[in-house]
């Protein structure tokens, strides 16, 4: 269930998948449900950004489907899972979106740091303003797509190197903590 305080409707939380919602395995992809694990916390991080935000999309490069190491279904069962299970615990993820091309066959600009995936949320949500969402990620590749967009960009230091990022407008050790920082009742 998502909540929001006030009227606005524009204000989108928009997430990267691996390294931010979940551990990123050392393999680099999650190739199943067995091998998906939220940080912990995570869902508890959901549940109080759900109140600031009227919408939370996961916006995700998974270009494993296009490498071959695992399959569109398998992806697909993976982020219908994840919903389930965050909608069990009182959280709605309005959209998933995932980029699975391999990054040279990419003509779509669906791969962040393209902003592709971003147009085709803002076209199945039409109040969607970039200027009023925020983009939590744990990549130079997030924090740039928040940047071409004129989000807010919020750096998760999860995935190492855990380099300062010039880009980010703030930075958290993981999302309980930008969570925290968050007044739910603005």
């Amino acid at each position: 269930m998502t909540h929001s305080t006030d009227n606005n409707d524009a204000r989108t939380l928009f997430l990267d998948r691996d390294g931010v919602i979940n551990k990123e395995p050392p393999q680099y992809y999650v190739h199943s449900w067995n091998e998906f694990h939220f940080y912990e916390k995570t869902i508890a991080a959901l549940q109080r950004l759900s109140w600031v935000f009227p919408r939370i999309i996961v916006v995700t490069n998974q270009q494993g489907v296009g490498k071959g190491l695992m399959s569109q279904a398998a992806l697909d069962d993976i982020h219908e899972r994840m919903c389930v299970q965050l909608l069990e615990n009182g959280v709605r993820i309005d959209a998933v979106y995932a980029a699975t091309a391999l990054a040279e066959n990419d003509t779509a600009a669906l791969r962040k740091p393209h902003i592709g995936m971003a147009l085709l949320a803002q076209r199945e949500f039409p109040a969607i303003r970039f200027e009023e969402s925020t983009m939590v990620g744990d990549s130079l590749r997030d924090l740039q797509f928040a940047r071409h967009l004129g989000m807010q960009s919020i750096w998760i230091q999860t995935t190492p190197p855990a380099t300062p990022q010039p880009l980010a407008d703030a930075v958290f050790e993981s999302l309980w903590h930008y969570a925290l920082s968050v007044n739910p009742y603005q």
